[in-house]
């Protein structure tokens, strides 16, 4: 590399580490502490190139991106933070840097940025952005600095204002509706409506176009969009193009998608023109597993909002815990897990035991039926449940037993049922004998995943 760089951070070692690597790779560099210091270099016209950190003792460096914009058009800033939030890589791209990293950062990567920084240096700068949007987002739970969460910001950040439709993609209980409301309440359309198409929306051309009424310029999310009739896919399409031929700016249409969208369409399960009319744009929301040093981030935030401040700690051992469990239901299962805690611990601190035995808390499954007895769905429970006190020994199980148990019965009972039904939510709630509403909530809050094929019966 060949150029001047100017870094800005209150961290000397950090300092220190960049002043070398660069210095090695054949840079000028200053360094400094002070936004002011900085702010005077690029005023007299140094470097070529900008790290800063974005809090600093006499300022905030995305602050200043407009005004060494207009004195420096060309310099281009890479922003690196500690603040691990959807909303610092949104307002970096507001504010027209160059690239955001987020601290801990590793030290290769940033080395090619910069020298893709150094490379477009004498470029063209475009003018700053809108006003970043309102601090909506920093209460999401949608935090992280692990790589994955870290690129779906960026990406997040490139595609916030796009007109595209967006294709949201994910495992049940990524967040992926919370993404899509997050995308609208940060977005340009925020002060539009934002609504959830509703299973009565597409019934016939009335309701559809009274759909487009009531969403207007704001943002239509579909949520499930596998789970749409045939029949329903093609008005969906319908109304995609009313809205192009329209002389009106439309709503922004957001889709999201348990598992691979091209598999439902293989399956014949979703429309291919729906599907690619759908992914304009495409954000996929990695699995808990794949995001494990984000768990204990998660962790906390779950504690202190269900706690209005701060919340019980966990203790080291119970991290190392959390950090090895499976979460099959993703975040929306370590919410639960938090809320419990939350609800239930008496001090200051969670400790590994605690955190185990709710962890554990589950009835492991029932002894095989004995002779007799087999054709007895209630002597079977009373054998299961029996066991599962025993377990127990001298103590009671965690609270919220009634509810455990139910839902040990439900979620069996529901995936049976849409396995008969080849995934077909209308019959299989005609099957159970309740509301179609209903069963889609229970889906939802039982995190099971919906496929279609063969009938068992």
């Amino acid at each position: 590399m060949d150029g001047t760089i100017l870094v800005a951070d209150d961290d000397r070692t950090i300092r220190t580490v960049l002043t070398q690597a660069l210095t090695r790779a054949g840079c000028k560099v200053h360094a400094t502490s002070s936004l002011t210091t900085l702010m005077r270099w690029v005023a007299e016209g140094r470097g070529d190139a900008v790290i800063s950190d974005v809090v600093m003792p006499d300022g905030n460096g995305l602050e200043m991106l407009p005004k060494i914009a207009a004195d420096r058009p060309g310099l281009p800033v890479i922003v690196i933070s500690a603040q691990n939030t959807i909303m610092t890589a949104i307002k970096a791209t507001e504010a027209e840097a160059f690239d955001y990293l987020p601290k801990p950062f590793d030290l290769p990567d940033l080395m090619k940025r910069t020298a893709r920084a150094l490379a477009q240096s004498t470029g063209p700068r475009k003018s700053a952005g809108s006003p970043a949007p309102a601090e909506a987002g920093e209460d999401l739970p949608l935090i992280g600095r692990t790589p994955a969460m870290q690129a779906l910001y960026r990406t997040v950040a490139r595609v916030l204002n796009s007109d595209l439709p967006l294709l949201i993609r994910g495992e049940s209980g990524t967040g992926k509706s919370l993404l899509g409301r997050a995308l609208h309440d940060l977005s340009a359309r925020r002060e539009q409506p934002f609504v959830t198409l509703g299973e009565t929306d597409l019934d016939n051309a009335e309701s559809a176009e009274a759909l487009l009424a009531r969403v207007g310029g704001g943002s239509l999310m579909i949520d499930r969009l596998a789970d749409l009739s045939t029949e329903h896919q093609g008005r969906l399409l319908g109304l995609m193009d009313r809205v192009e031929e329209g002389a009106d700016p439309g709503p922004r249409f957001m889709a999201t998608c348990l598992g691979d969208p091209q598999a439902a369409v293989a399956a014949g399960d979703l429309r291919s023109d729906l599907y690619y009319r759908l992914s304009g744009a495409s954000l996929d929301l990695p699995p808990l597993r794949d995001r494990v040093e984000d768990i204990p981030l998660l962790a906390a935030h779950f504690l202190a909002g269900e706690s209005d401040g701060a919340g019980p700690e966990l203790s080291e051992a119970a991290v190392t815990l959390l950090k090895k469990a499976t979460w099959p239901g993703n975040v929306r299962s370590l919410e639960h897990v938090m809320r419990q805690l939350a609800l239930t611990n008496a001090g200051d601190e969670i400790g590994e035991t605690e955190l185990a035995r709710l962890l554990s808390a589950a009835p492991t499954p029932a002894a095989p039926a004995e002779s007799g007895e087999a054709d007895r769905l209630g002597a079977s429970v009373e054998r299961h449940l029996r066991r599962y006190f025993d377990l127990h020994g001298s103590m009671l199980p965690p609270p919220g037993l009634y509810a455990r148990i139910l839902r040990e019965v439900e979620l069996p009972l529901i995936e049976i049922a849409l396995a008969a039904t080849a995934g077909n939510q209308a019959k299989c709630a005609q099957l159970l004998g309740i509301n179609r509403n209903t069963l889609r909530k229970k889906i939802t809050d039982l995190d099971i995943e919906v496929t279609r094929g063969r009938k068992m019966m």
